[in-house]
């Protein structure tokens, strides 16, 4: 099993380049589903999930090649309508191939989805908007069986933001007769993105990066030639990277408007946050950070995403801080780690009430999920002595050569794979 050992104390320093959005990469990749055809990405991350989708796309039928960042896919022939439980077990987000598969072929079989344990996270809102446009819906040993012979628009309003929800809906709607209209949608830049791309195909879309999302369905689709968003995600981490080693980072290729709210909060800890005319950040620490409360909630709040790096970083900031979850109810599964390398961190209900501590101490840790094991990685950074990562494939879900990025900016990390 792989894992990453750490000798921290070093300040990053430099220049840091951000891959394209994982969160955006997916639900775009499902959407060839829609239509037949040759599509080209470009800025495509190079993850364990990207590759997943991948494969379950070649599992419908379709082809796909990568080269470098750039990635094509074929959707002319499809001949499945199942997303088998040995690949979407892995990921969630392969939920996302229900609503093209069942509005192209009529038909969809996928089995209900795994990934990172930090909640339920159920699917139930996807499937009583896809019933809205009539289709017809059951769940049999594990799988979800949807039919249909031809979706219909509906105004579906959603009992809570769901970012996969919304994009489900979405793709579905762009080939269902007449107008759709999904109320309390998710306005994350990712589904702006996804917007972008179904319009692109030909989709008539309004509304994206609002609450009222408004789709006109029915009109042909054709593929396309799109490049995926930087991963906001990644960019965050960076930044409390540079804050939590006390350095000096400028973080290229990031959209820092999509980022305000952890900027923000940065900015509160007495780090010095720039944002450059082309959209660079540079990040300075310098100093230990000033303890600061923190409530996640859905964009444009503080994002659940970046919930365990910047509990890491106010372990050693100075005073008491508290983190409130509001999104999932299980994502405190790092705070174990982190208190074996000494931070003060006491959880009641969905709070995490942090005291801060004058450093860490390098230990062996384990990641849970994926954000978790940046949290380690950026305690890692910081701690006295030596820290090991374990079950780091957490990690390569979604953070592209993390290990490599941040030794460029001086960090002693090395992958271990004995």
């Amino acid at each position: 099993m792989q894992r990453l050992l750490m000798r921290g104390g070093v300040p990053l320093t430099g220049e840091v380049q951000v891959s394209g959005a994982k969160n955006a990469a997916l639900p775009i990749i499902a959407a060839t589903l829609l239509a037949p055809g040759p599509f080209r990405f470009s800025n495509v991350p190079v993850l364990m999930d990207v590759t997943t989708i991948g494969n379950l796309l070649e599992r419908l039928g379709a082809t796909v090649q990568r080269e470098g960042d750039r990635l094509a896919v074929d959707t002319t022939v499809l001949h499945g309508t199942e997303a088998p439980y040995d690949l979407v077990k892995t990921m969630r987000a392969s939920v996302l191939v229900l609503g093209p598969l069942l509005a192209r072929m009529g038909r969809a079989r996928v089995s209900l989805p795994g990934g990172c344990a930090i909640g339920a996270r159920p699917i139930n809102l996807h499937l009583a908007g896809l019933e809205k446009m009539g289709a017809r819906v059951s769940i049999d040993h594990g799988y979800v069986e949807a039919v249909a012979d031809g979706l219909t628009g509906a105004r579906i309003v959603l009992d809570t933001v769901t970012v996969t929800g919304t994009e489900n809906l979405m793709m579905a709607a762009t080939r269902a007769a007449g107008t759709t209209v999904i109320e309390n949608a998710a306005r994350e830049p990712e589904i702006v993105d996804l917007a972008n791309l179904l319009k692109a195909m030909g989709a008539e879309i309004s509304g994206a990066g609002t609450d009222t999302i408004t789709i006109q369905g029915g009109g042909e689709l054709r593929p396309a030639e799109y490049r995926i968003m930087p991963d906001r995600i990644e960019a965050g981490t960076l930044a409390a990277a540079a804050a939590i080693t006390q350095g000096d980072v400028l973080i290229r290729g990031a959209r820092a408007e999509h980022l305000d709210a952890v900027l923000n909060k940065l900015r509160e800890t007495g780090a010095d946050v720039a944002v450059q005319p082309e959209g660079a950040i540079r990040v300075k620490g310098g100093r230990r950070l000033k303890s600061v409360d923190v409530r996640t909630a859905p964009y444009p709040g503080f994002p659940t995403d970046m919930q365990a790096q910047f509990m890491a970083l106010m372990s050693i900031s100075d005073g008491l801080s508290v983190i409130t979850e509001t999104i999932f109810e299980n994502r405190f599964t790092h705070v174990a780690e982190l208190r074996r390398m000494g931070a003060d961190i006491k959880i009641q209900g969905t709070n995490a009430i942090i005291k801060g501590v004058s450093e860490l101490s390098g230990a062996p840790v384990m990641a849970t999920d994926l954000r978790a094991s940046a949290s380690l990685v950026l305690a890692g950074l910081a701690a006295r002595g030596e820290t090991e990562v374990s079950r780091v494939y957490h990690l390569d879900r979604g953070y592209e050569s993390l290990e490599k990025k941040l030794e460029n900016l001086g960090a002693r990390i090395i992958r271990l794979t004995s």
